[in-house]
């Protein structure tokens, strides 16, 4: 079963995510798939990379449930999060203006995934929320890179409450470029995706540079720390907490707040 869709034609690389059955969950499977899609299509020249997802998620975030029937949990979270810094970088590094498509929930790592994109586009009942340490985890996935886009404070917001943005939210925070009306999503992306194709493409490469270099200092030092980061957390008792409360559909009730009170 493939789960991500990669096609290429006349300078656009399409790559979907294609698990709807499971909310376009970031598996180990998905994270390898995806990586490798975006691997593609920098080796096939793409001038745009469309990013975007079958069903009614862009992305739920991690597989949880997986999670939390692993043996192993530190490892495999860590192996998970390289892959998916892989491809969080190679779409930033890239000369290939990046536009992700935003329908539903973005959750998780989900949030910086489609924040990866240079154009981030949304149908308005979309909504973001990172939700790592609802789970007893530190975020990953390009997580701290957020505050370049939305501010130091938003994105603390964001990893400590964990809130749901709206699209309108995420919209007047900086992080989504345009919102269309949900039944206009498709075609709205695809008006997009024209106007990049039919620019001039060494100042549009240029340009992304530019901006980039500016604000991002080091991505790949900086996700390399969230690997670490979230590997050790998810070796913690919290987080074993975090995940069983999640699959028994219950408030979690982490042993570092309970150790912690008088």
């Amino acid at each position: 079963m493939t789960l991500v869709d990669y096609a290429f034609a006349d300078g656009l690389a399409r790559i979907t995510l294609a698990d709807p059955e499971h909310g376009n969950a970031l598996s180990a499977a998905l994270g390898a798939e995806l990586l490798a899609a975006v691997r593609r299509a920098r080796q096939d020249g793409a001038r745009v990379v469309l990013l975007s997802a079958r069903g009614t998620a862009f992305s739920v975030g991690g597989d949880v449930k997986a999670f939390a029937a692993a043996a192993d949990l530190p490892p495999l979270v860590e192996d998970l999060a390289e892959d998916l810094h892989r491809a969080v970088t190679d779409l930033q590094r890239s000369d290939a203006i990046v536009v992700s498509v935003v329908q539903g929930i973005a959750a998780g790592a989900g949030v910086p995934l489609a924040a990866a994109a240079d154009l981030v586009l949304a149908g308005e009942s979309a909504a973001f929320t990172l939700a790592y340490t609802r789970i007893g985890f530190s975020p990953d996935g390009g997580s701290t890179l957020l505050p370049a886009t939305v501010g130091l404070h938003r994105a603390l917001h964001l990893a400590l409450l964990n809130p749901r943005w709206s699209a309108a939210e995420a919209h007047a925070a900086g992080l989504v470029a345009k919102v269309f009306p949900d039944d206009e999503l498709a075609a709205g992306a695809e008006a997009v995706v024209a106007q990049l194709l039919a620019g001039p493409a060494a100042a549009q490469a240029a340009a992304k540079r530019l901006v980039r270099d500016a604000v991002a200092g080091s991505p790949e030092t900086a996700m390399r720390r969230e690997s670490l980061s979230i590997a050790a957390r998810a070796g913690e008792p919290d987080a074993a907490e975090g995940l069983a409360a999640f699959v028994e559909k219950r408030r979690p009730v982490f042993p570092s707040t309970v150790r912690d009170r008088p």
